[in-house]
């Protein structure tokens, strides 16, 4: 059970019992009651907690209270912790009896309300549900025939997701004890790396374990190009799957050799995200250029106080070839020799084996000069940080800057731990020489494996197209989640209002500053994506010089474009 279900339950106890209370003053258990609820809740939270704000809830006489909270104090129900650095002063947090026992209290009541409102059997675990925190008048109402199939038959949807918090949120709808349309056990949430390789290994069983499954968008030609996805142009065609809605360059994610494999699910944006209260503080401008982001990095770098000018994604492997790659792009150069057309970069109606890699150019070794200076304004460790390691020093206050993901960033304005609500500024990518501000687009489609029996076709698709609907986005924008990649969630005005991140990205999109040549989803990316993520963090980790990397991964990567297509049982697996 997690933090967010654990404040649901609060609040719906909350909820339960003041009418209780106005009704039964003379309730000895009261003021216990108030200092578990508050404790819990600030610990969730991540809210410092005092003595006299303790006594302050309980609702009784301060002095009645204070020798309350000594005796808990002295059961162990409270912990007493120092604060700062010189001891004198004590914050007040559950002690683990507390914690565990309404952790267990919670669950009960979960599983109380599962099978008095959601109709669920006594029998099954109250982990395969989710006790949400989207009003039931606000959710998308899902397909009658899937609701009316999982009723009649006790029909079972699988689905293969990225581990992030928007996949989990969307499961968390499925799940949801009102719903009725799924338990938890029906969703494996895999980490990137481990994502990409279910995904071949699914491909190699006689039937696929998964009806839906989900596409990292560089990933596509790959796996189309291996016959691993069934084409959905039929679905489309029939209005089953609708794509007219969305944003062209989000639409063209999904195609590969003018063929439409899966449907945009959401769309997520390099950026540079940064304090705007700092940077106000000391009147600094925000940064345009690499430059500027090294400046002013330096004028918040303070590591012996815990303080970053910028952290970004680092790690050997996939992060810190994607930094590579995004850097690369700000200086105007894709990885290999695409043709320019009116929209960037494309590789449509190439012949792909005359392509050359573009690394060891200026282009790359600004990039590389670029790096090498950021982590002269990042933690100690920047070389083994990624994703949300990263995301958390920032959450935490600990940077100024983060280069990140859109939907990473959403964290920052809803997570309840964030300290930095309200206090971020959104920013295309700075400039390198010789490039311009263009953003990186990233995110997943959904898509039918093509080992998937004839006669759940259907269902999956009935699946995809609720789970990539206008209301179902919509629903997503208004709990947090910056998807926008259609038109009608990001013009919509509610969810604009409510997320400074559907409106920035709905900026760039006007701005035509979103672009997906950085990681072109050619067959060999993956390949190309493993010998950068080794070469690049070789030379800044001091391994190699910048000259040998560059030179290095331009022959590897000229070796990999010169093998024909690589057959699906010997596609590497990325490196972490």
């Amino acid at each position: 059970m997690n933090d967010y279900e654990v404040l649901r339950v609060i609040e719906f106890l909350e909820q339960t019992r003041e009418p209780f209370r106005k009704g039964m003053a003379l309730t000895d258990d009261q003021p216990i009651w108030n200092i578990t609820l508050f404790l819990m809740k600030s610990e969730i939270r991540g809210q410092t907690v005092t003595v006299s704000a303790l006594a302050g809830v309980t609702g009784i006489p301060y002095a009645t209270s204070m020798r309350l909270i000594t005796r808990m104090v002295d059961a162990g129900m409270i912990a007493r912790v120092p604060r700062g650095k010189d001891g004198k002063g004590h914050v007040l947090h559950p002690g683990p009896e507390m914690r565990g026992s309404f952790r267990n209290y919670a669950r009960g009541i979960k599983a109380l309300l599962a099978r008095t409102v959601g109709l669920r059997g006594s029998s099954e675990d109250e982990e395969q549900y989710y006790f949400g925190g989207t009003p039931l008048a606000s959710r998308p109402m899902p397909p009658s025939k899937l609701v009316e199939r999982r009723a009649s038959e006790a029909l079972d949807i699988r689905f293969l997701l990225n581990d992030d918090n928007y996949f989990s949120s969307m499961r968390n709808m499925w799940v949801d004890l009102r719903s009725n349309l799924a338990s938890s056990r029906d969703f494996s949430l895999r980490r990137l790396p481990d994502l990409y390789a279910e995904i071949l290994a699914n491909a190699q069983r006689p039937v696929s374990s998964y009806d839906v499954i989900t596409v990292n968008i560089p990933w596509l030609g790959e796996l189309a190009e291996q016959g691993l996805l069934r084409p959905v142009d039929d679905m489309v065609a029939s209005k089953v799957l609708e794509v007219a809605d969305f944003h062209s360059v989000i639409r063209s994610t999904a195609e590969w050799r003018k063929r439409t494999y899966g449907i945009p699910v959401y769309c997520t944006i390099g950026i540079l995200s940064a304090r705007r209260d700092l940077f106000e503080q000391r009147n600094i401008a925000f940064p345009k250029t690499f430059d500027e982001v090294i400046d002013a990095g330096r004028r918040f770098h303070q590591p012996e106080q815990g303080m970053y000018g910028a952290v970004w994604d680092g790690a050997p492997g996939m992060p810190i070839a994607s930094s590579f790659l995004f850097f690369l792009g700000a200086c105007g150069s894709p990885p290999i020799s695409l043709r320019h057309g009116s929209g960037g970069y494309t590789s449509e109606g190439m012949d792909l084996s005359t392509l050359v890699p573009l690394v060891d150019t200026d282009a790359g070794r600004a990039t590389l000069d670029f790096m090498q200076r950021l982590l002269e304004i990042s933690p100690p460790n920047a070389l083994s940080l990624a994703w949300d390691q990263n995301l958390s020093l920032f959450l935490s206050g600990s940077a100024a800057m983060a280069y990140c993901w859109t939907m990473r960033a959403s964290r920052m304005e809803y997570d309840v731990q964030s300290t930095v609500k309200r206090r971020v500024e959104y920013l295309p990518q700075p400039s390198g020489p010789g490039g311009g501000r263009v953003s990186p687009i990233g995110g997943f489609l959904l898509a039918i494996p093509a080992n998937l029996p004839e006669e759940r076709v259907e269902i999956a698709a009935e699946a995809i197209a609720w789970m990539t609907s206008e209301d179902s986005m919509r629903a997503h924008v208004r709990n947090g989640f910056p998807v926008a990649p259609r038109f009608s969630t990001s013009a919509d005005p509610e969810a604009a209002a409510g997320s400074p991140i559907v409106r920035f990205v709905d900026g760039l999109v006007k701005r035509n500053l979103l672009t997906t040549w950085q990681r072109p989803n050619i067959p060999c990316y993956t390949q190309i994506e493993r010998v950068l993520g080794r070469e690049i963090h070789a030379a800044l980790s001091g391994g190699k010089s910048h000259a040998a990397a560059l030179s290095d991964a331009s022959a590897a990567i000229a070796e990999v474009l010169r093998q024909p297509t690589v057959g699906a049982d010997r596609l590497p697996v990325p490196a972490q």
